[in-house]
This record gives C-alpha cells, sequence and structure tokens, in this order.
C-alpha cells in the first residue's frame, strides 16, 4: 500500500490556510485543519476547506480531550470527515466522538501504553497519529529507532497509522518497510517557496519508496 500524504494547515489565519490549499491542495490526499487553525478561526475553517475541495477526506485537528460527542458534531456538521482525539482522553470520550462523527484519530502524545492503545482498538478506533511534537523538535529531538519500533508495533496491532513531525522529503527513508497509512506534513509544504512543487515531490518519494512494494 502506497501510504497517504496529508498537508497540516497550522495556519494563524484562515487568508493564509487558504492560500497554501490553493496551491497544494490537489497534489495532497488530505486535508487538516490543524489545531492551531482550528483554535484561531474554530469550524468556520473546516467549512471553507471542504467548499473548496468537496471530494478530499478533510479532518478536524481538535485534539479533543472531554465533551467528546459534542465537539465531533460540530465537526461533522462543518464538513470534517475524521477529527483527532487526545491518548489521555477517557474511553467515553473517544466511544461519544467516535458515535458522531464515525472516523476518529488518536493522538499520540506524553504518556501512553500499549495497554490504552489495545482499549482504543476494543472501542473500535484504528487509527493513531505517531508524533514528534514541534516542541519536541525544537528542543533537539529527532526521530530514531525507538520511534520506529513503536510504530512497528502499533501497526502490528492492527492500527492504521499516520506519522508527522518535522517531516522532511529526506526523513521518509527512514520508514521503508513499514505500512504507514499516512505522512502528515505541515511546514514541509506550508513554508516551501513552491508549495505545490514540494507536495509532488513528498508524493514522489513516497511513491518511489513504497510503490514496488507488495
Amino acid at each position: 500500500m502506497i501510504p497517504n500524504l496529508q498537508i497540516a494547515l497550522d495556519n494563524n489565519t484562515l487568508e493564509s490556510a487558504l492560500e497554501s490549499i490553493r496551491l497544494a491542495g490537489p497534489e495532497v490526499d488530505i486535508i487538516e485543519a490543524g489545531t492551531i487553525l482550528c483554535l484561531a478561526e474554530g469550524m468556520k475553517a473546516v467549512k471553507c476547506l471542504r467548499s473548496v475541495f468537496p471530494d478530499k477526506i478533510i479532518i478536524a485537528d481538535t485534539k479533543c480531550a472531554d465533551a467528546g460527542g459534542t465537539v465531533a458534531k460540530n465537526c461533522r456538521e462543518a464538513g470534517a470527515d475524521w477529527m483527532t482525539v487526545i491518548c489521555n482522553a477517557t474511553i467515553a470520550t473517544m466511544k461519544a466522538a467516535k458515535e458522531e462523527i464515525g472516523e476518529l484519530q488518536v493522538e499520540l502524545y506524553g504518556n501512553w501504553t500499549y495497554e490504552d492503545a489495545q482499549q482504543w482498538l476494543d472501542a473500535g478506533i484504528d487509527q493513531a497519529i505517531y508524533h514528534q511534537s514541534r516542541d519536541a523538535l525544537l528542543s533537539g529531538e529527532t526521530w530514531g529507532e525507538r520511534d520506529l519500533e513503536r510504530v512497528r508495533k502499533l501497526i502490528d496491532m492492527g492500527f492504521r497509522v499516520s506519522v508527522t513531525g518535522g517531516l522532511t522529503k529526506e526523513t521518509l527513508e527512514l520508514f521503508r518497510g513499514l505500512n504507514v497509512y499516512t505522512f502528515i506534513t505541515g511546514r514541509g509544504i506550508t513554508a516551501a517557496p513552491d508549495q505545490a512543487q514540494a507536495a509532488r515531490d513528498f508524493k514522489a518519494e513516497i511513491v518511489r519508496i513504497w510503490g514496488n512494494e507488495e
């Protein structure tokens, strides 16, 4: 399976997000209204992204921790296909969100265990997002074997695993041999001088690495 490419729009303004998506949107598989954008502009951002790309998967990256049903209803009514919950949310919150929106992704930050992960699977949630956080990257952390082993374990458990955090085109090679579901990049595309070309380059590298795998 060839992994998806997802653009994370963590813009501070809707105007800049729409400019990025105008340029790069046709080249990516999934469009994310990032946490920063959702906080700055609310569900209006999701509505606008949906109107521009009615046929693409739109994600509201709310990192919801509580009131799962209410948040999910707002996201769904705005046009989101999926939303995210933080891994420390209760199972009750996750179930309420899933019941309302249907497809849920668990964002893996901080402390979580494989026992927690099994509870998510038991609740019917089979998407997980493995992070190198923005703050961790700024403090000098990089992707390493420990991260790859965790991604591999989650895949083996039955998760569709997306990875994100400071990804560059060159970083993708680290994941060769892993059945990654989606690569998520924000500034790797949005900070590029030519955003459309940056998205095409990411996609081409994904196809180069995974295109010949069975």
